[in-house]
């Protein structure tokens, strides 16, 4: 069964197929309310029985809605379609509505060979932007890779298919459970690679990858089978891209061998900061990279010794042989002494807890998100500048917000954020416009069933003769067909009455008496009947009509009675 034509939701209407993915199709299509072009992503028929793959199809949206840069592939919709199997059986299928990118992905771009070190430069600043904000959001992308990345035709790199994405928070779920579906082996991590928890390093590494195959035409890392693959990226190191394309500079050599580090505590910590580096190298200069502090350990954990517990026991224990030992046991003094300074800090410790006064005021390092609602959007985000706190708009239509105020906040007023969070300020545009469907020549009923069906209500019914538009059907409406109004809006109509209305002919010609009633606007039948009683005249004039001025049903017949005798 084809998809093309289908009308999703009563608003999208599917077009062409124009991709295809391991869990899904990706067609063009019509959002019929708004008039946009957008990207429909169905969830593959054989998948749709699914409930664990539906789960998953249903997360994508989520987490890709969360997503509001210019540098993401925006989410506008999400939902389930009742359909119809091979067997006739109906089903759930999900379905995504995304923007539509009007450009190539990135792994038809590499397919032309290795690009200019400038170029791969800029593309690779692009994926590292969006993944700088997706990471500051919490999100993790875990399928970073060149058929997850559009150029557009003006050049702009948008990174695509957050459906893979976990929050960073959730450190339940590792990649070994996921590897069916989740990746692709080309671009794993090493921690992917071997089934361990994930976190923004991963897509980092990720992201190295993708530098390598700009600058050289080829991944690092190649093989007959995705488990042979997979394995290099845990135990082989990367060659240098300088010894595949001589025209890549050390520089470069040594952000990709810093990126590609197989410890994740020894390559590049944020986006910001590989970013920073290639920065750098495209400029021709070496980076610097300096000791790493301990803001790595806070975000990532403690990174791990050098020396397992084991080695460290019997270096201990060697040490502990190769001692002098003077005496058999400590002096009993400074046994005593020992003790009795744990139990004066102890008390004191006590004490201290016991008399602290409860404080409502925050830490310095936590800022509290105001009540921003009914403020316009520049009012808050100067609220929010006052407390070191980012502003992200996202416009949504509102029928009870004022266009141009602000209806909510993410995260929301109350809670407590560190300074530079980015806020999610939602924005009125008002209420949603919808556009007024033709109902012209349909009949009442099927008219008001169109208006009410657009989202809009039916309103006041005025009759007005016609000459041909049949009793009750729809010669207008007012606001007119194809006029964007709010959601919720009335909507008038002018339906034919069924008549015409016939003039007084008596003053009139016979001639021009029979041309007025096969007009246009009347289009009645003349019937001529000669009146013997009374004298003729030269222009015949008409001396009676069989029926009265006024209101007349469509294609009647009018005697027109003259003087013939």
């Amino acid at each position: 069964m084809t998809d093309d034509g289908r009308l999703l939701a009563g608003r999208y209407r599917v077009g062409e197929l124009i991709g295809r993915g391991g869990m899904s199709e990706v067609h063009i299509g019509t959002d019929s309310r708004l008039g946009r072009t957008v990207a429909i992503k169905l969830l593959k028929a054989t998948l749709a029985l699914d409930p664990a793959f539906r789960t998953r199809f249903r997360q994508e949206a989520q987490a890709a809605a969360r997503m509001a840069h210019p540098t993401i592939v925006r989410v506008f919709d999400a939902g389930e379609e009742t359909v119809q199997d091979a067997a006739g059986h109906e089903t759930q299928q999900p379905y995504i509505i995304m923007e539509f990118v009007d450009g190539r992905l990135l792994k038809d771009v590499i397919k032309g060979g290795a690009l200019e070190s400038k170029e791969a430069v800029r593309i690779l600043d692009g994926v590292l932007t969006a993944l700088e904000y997706s990471h500051r959001a919490g999100v993790v992308h875990r399928d970073i890779k060149p058929g997850n990345i559009m150029i557009t035709k003006s050049g702009q790199v948008k990174v695509m298919d957050f459906g893979i994405a976990r929050a960073i928070s959730d450190s339940s779920t590792t990649v070994a459970q996921t590897t069916a579906i989740l990746g692709t082996a080309s671009y794993f991590s090493p921690e992917q690679a071997k089934g361990e928890l994930v976190d923004a390093r991963t897509d980092l590494y990720s992201a190295g990858v993708v530098l390598f195959e700009l600058l050289t035409g080829r991944p690092p890392f190649r093989g007959d089978t995705p488990v042979a693959v997979a394995y290099q990226h845990v135990s082989e190191t990367a060659a240098k891209p300088s010894h595949i394309n001589p025209k890549v500079s050390p520089a470069l050599d040594m952000v990709v061998a810093k990126a590609l580090a197989k410890d994740r505590f020894d390559r590049y910590q944020t986006a910001a900061e590989f970013k920073a580096d290639l920065e750098i190298a495209s400029s021709g200069k070496l980076p610097i990279h300096k000791v790493s502090d301990d803001a790595g350990a806070t975000l990532f954990g403690t990174p791990p010794p050098m020396q397992t517990g084991t080695e460290l026991a019997f270096k201990q224990l060697a040490d502990d042989d190769r001692m002098v030992r003077t005496q058999r046991r400590p002096p009993a003094v400074w046994v005593w002494a020992g003790i009795l300074s744990i139990i004066v800090i102890v008390a004191a410790v006590v004490f201290w807890v016991f008399n602290l006064a409860p404080s409502n005021e925050l830490p310095s390092s936590s800022r509290e998100v105001p009540t921003l609602t009914g403020l316009t959007l520049d009012e808050a985000t100067a609220q929010l500048a006052d407390l070191d706190l980012a502003v992200t708009p996202i416009e949504q239509p509102s029928g009870s917000v004022e266009k141009g105020l602000v209806i909510e906040t993410d995260p929301a007023a109350g809670e407590t954020v560190a300074p530079g969070t980015f806020i999610k300020v939602s924005v009125s545009t008002g209420k949603e416009q919808v556009d007024v469907p033709d109902a012209t020549n349909k009949s009442i009923a099927d008219a008001q069933a169109a208006i009410t069906q657009a989202g809009l209500v039916p309103g006041a019914v005025t009759k007005e003769n016609s000459p041909t538009i049949p009793a009750d059907v729809v010669l207008s409406t007012k606001p007119v067909a194809g006029t964007s109004v709010d959601d919720g809006s009335s909507v008038d109509f002018v339906v034919s009455s069924g008549l015409v209305t016939l003039p007084d002919l008596t003053t009139q010609s016979l001639q021009a008496a029979t041309e007025i009633l096969q007009g246009s606007m009347l289009q009645l039948t003349p019937n001529p009947k000669p009146d013997d009683s009374c004298p003729q005249e030269s222009n015949l004039p008409v001396t009676s009509q069989s029926l009265a001025p006024g209101s007349v049903p469509q294609g009647s017949t009018v005697d027109l009675v003259y003087c013939a005798g």
